[in-house]
C-alpha cells in the first residue's frame, strides 16, 4: 500500500474515532510497526495528529471562528500597545501591507503621522483607512464573511505584483512546531504570499494565540518577527525564539 493510502486510511480513522492504536493500524494495514509510526510522524508534522503512547490522538475540532465584532473587544489593551509597537518598525512613505483583523485594525489610527500607502485585504479596514484618510487599496476577491477579508486566486495574484516595505500578519495559533496558523486554508495562503513578497514581515498576535493550533499553516514560526505582550505568562519555550518580541508598556 502506498504511504499516501495509508496516511489517508489513518486519518479517515481518526474521522471516525478521537484514537488510535499502533497495533491496530498495523494489522489494518499490514504494515510494520516502523512504517505505521513513521506514517504517524509524518502526519503530526504536518498538523494533522498528535501522537501519544501506542498511537495517536486527533487534534481537537476547532471552533466556529468568531466573527470580526466578536474579536474586536477581547484583549482590546494588549492589541493597543502592539500597534503602538509595530508602527516603530514603519518607515516614512512606505508601503504595507495591512492583514485583516482586529489587532492590525489598530494600526490604522497610528499611520497617518507616517504618510504610508497601505494595501489590505481587510474589509473594515480598507473603510478604517478612508475614514482617516491614508492612501490605501483593497485587493479584490472573495470576501470571507467571518473575518471580513478577501481570499483567493484573485487575491494572490494581486499580492504577485507587488512588494512592501513592511507587512502585518495577524495569526489565530502560534505554536512551536506547528508554527503560525489561521483556520481558513484561503485565507493561509493570503497571508503566506503577503508575507514573501515583504522586505520585513511581522505578526502582530496577543498573548492568547501562542501555543495553539489551527487548521491551516501559514508559515513556521522563524519566517517573521512576532510582536506581542507578558512573554512571562507564555510557554517556557517561546523564550527561544529571538524572533518573537515583548512589546513595552
Amino acid at each position: 500500500m502506498l504511504t499516501e493510502e495509508r496516511q489517508r486510511y489513518i486519518l479517515d480513522q481518526l474521522q471516525q474515532q478521537p484514537i488510535v492504536k499502533l497495533k491496530a493500524l498495523m494489522q489494518a494495514l499490514g504494515a510494520s510497526e516502523s512504517t505505521i509510526r513513521r506514517d504517524l510522524c509524518e502526519l503530526e508534522d504536518a498538523g494533522k495528529l498528535r501522537r501519544i503512547h501506542g498511537g495517536a490522538e486527533r487534534l481537537e475540532s476547532a471552533p466556529i471562528e468568531p466573527s470580526v465584532h466578536e474579536k474586536a473587544a477581547r484583549y482590546l489593551i494588549e492589541k493597543q500597545r502592539i500597534a503602538q509597537a509595530a508602527v516603530q518598525l514603519v518607515p516614512e512613505h512606505a508601503t504595507i501591507f495591512l492583514d485583516a483583523g482586529t489587532t492590525t485594525a489598530q494600526l490604522i489610527p497610528l499611520l497617518k503621522a507616517k504618510n504610508v500607502t497601505v494595501v489590505t485585504t481587510g474589509v473594515d479596514n480598507a473603510s478604517a483607512l478612508a475614514d482617516a484618510d491614508i492612501t490605501a487599496m483593497i485587493l479584490g476577491g472573495k470576501i470571507k464573511s467571518a473575518t471580513k477579508a478577501t481570499v483567493g486566486a484573485e487575491t494572490v495574484a494581486a499580492l504577485q505584483q507587488r512588494h512592501f516595505d513592511v507587512a502585518f500578519i495577524g495569526a489565530n495559533g502560534i505554536h512551536p512546531k506547528f508554527g503560525l496558523t489561521t483556520p481558513d486554508a484561503e485565507e493561509a495562503v493570503v497571508k503566506q504570499t503577503a508575507l514573501t513578497q515583504a522586505h520585513t514581515a511581522v505578526v502582530l498576535a496577543d498573548p492568547s494565540k501562542f501555543g495553539e493550533v489551527s487548521f491551516a499553516k501559514i508559515a513556521p514560526l522563524s519566517a517573521a518577527t512576532i510582536l506581542t505582550t507578558s512573554l512571562a505568562q507564555l510557554s517556557p519555550v517561546f523564550a527561544d525564539y529571538p524572533n518573537i518580541q515583548e512589546v513595552q508598556s
